[in-house]
């Protein structure tokens, strides 16, 4: 703090810089170089600057799949792409949107406590339109609270971005989120304290031609138990293990329909060429290392993998699988002629 010279003091300064007794360089002030950050402590910041940047990464994978889920639904061009992402109070959130609007308040299962989705009236009176079967331009007027079909129609469209959120979401936490209710006017949405700092996600969309804002706007009370794991590391670590089981489940789902020749081996005997081209109808051929009784060998594909016995079901020749071959077995069958050998698909 600096120091407060006093009514005399200041006189024999003045006085000392006319009689030239004191030089006023020499009370030039010294240069402070040190960098000094201003901090609001009724805006304290409670998200890191890594955290924020791993919310913006979740949201435009959100944004990707509203693009594609809403272009779909409105069979019309629409893009949504992520703003900006901020942290601030929810008074100067409640105080930037307009009224009346449509603002959705989203019940954050297994997360306690709600979230706001809120869409620009251009936005909602253009996607209401197209659904109408019209061409989505909003020339009437757009202040002006929503009729109960048109809010039923809105419903529906916010259900379906939910899902988006879901599956957004899916790299932190099962995220549930279900719509509450919808409201016109943001004073009758106090989901928390006016100082209580939120994260706010505006994505800038556009409906044809028409253009506006939706903002999701999440309290840090909702989502502070998690906020550990919104961290870069945890989120490329989270990243790498869902996408080798969603690989997997993949793999196993395309594998699970490929046909695969099911044999079973009655037996074998090795039968020179010239006995071969003269087997006629009728001829018996006695295998030689195969008894009444014995267990069959069922091979998949080219693999013996299970043992049988022969049957009959209706009129149709059939096996009943009665054990699997151990995998040191098959390669000890594979050294085994099959030459002549007859089988029953």
């Amino acid at each position: 703090m600096n120091e407060i010279l006093s009514q005399d003091e200041i006189d024999q300064l003045l006085s000392a810089i006319s009689s030239g007794q004191s030089d006023v360089d020499e009370y030039k002030p010294v240069s402070d170089t040190r960098k000094i950050k201003i901090y609001d402590f009724k805006r304290p910041d409670k998200f890191s600057k890594e955290q924020i940047r791993t919310v913006q990464i979740m949201h435009e994978t959100f944004s990707r799949l509203t693009t594609t889920s809403l272009s779909a639904q409105l069979r019309s061009l629409v893009h949504v792409h992520v703003a900006t992402v901020d942290q601030l109070t929810y008074e100067e959130f409640i105080r930037s949107i307009p009224t009346p609007t449509t603002l959705a308040v989203i019940n954050m299962d297994p997360l306690k406590g709600n979230a706001i989705l809120e869409i620009d009236p251009a936005i909602t009176f253009s996607m209401i339109d197209r659904l109408f079967g019209g061409t989505g331009a909003t020339t009437g007027n757009k202040n002006r609270d929503l009729t109960d079909i048109e809010q039923s129609v809105m419903e529906g469209i916010i259900v379906r971005i939910l899902a988006n959120m879901r599956e957004a979401w899916t790299q932190v936490i099962d995220l549930r989120p279900r719509l509450g209710q919808i409201e016109t006017n943001p004073q009758f949405a106090q989901i928390v304290p006016p100082t209580e700092m939120v994260v706010l996600v505006t994505l800038e969309t556009k409906v044809g031609e028409e253009e506006g804002m939706i903002n999701f706007c999440i309290p840090y009370l909702t989502i502070e138990p998690i906020i550990s794991k919104l961290s870069s590391q945890f989120w490329f670590s989270s990243v790498r293990r869902s996408s080798t089981t969603q690989y997997l489940g993949t793999l196993k789902e395309k594998l699970s329909t490929v046909d695969m020749d099911v044999v079973a081996e009655i037996g074998s005997i090795n039968l020179p060429i010239r006995d071969v081209l003269s087997l006629r109808v009728g001829d018996t051929i006695r295998l030689s290392n195969t008894k009444v009784g014995d267990s069959l060998t069922l091979s998949v594909g080219n693999k013996k993998k299970f043992y049988c016995q022969p049957g009959v079901i209706g009129k149709k020749m059939a096996v009943q699988v009665t054990g699997k071959i151990a995998e040191e077995e098959p390669e000890e069958l594979e050294d085994l002629s099959v030459e002549g050998e007859e089988t029953y698909e």
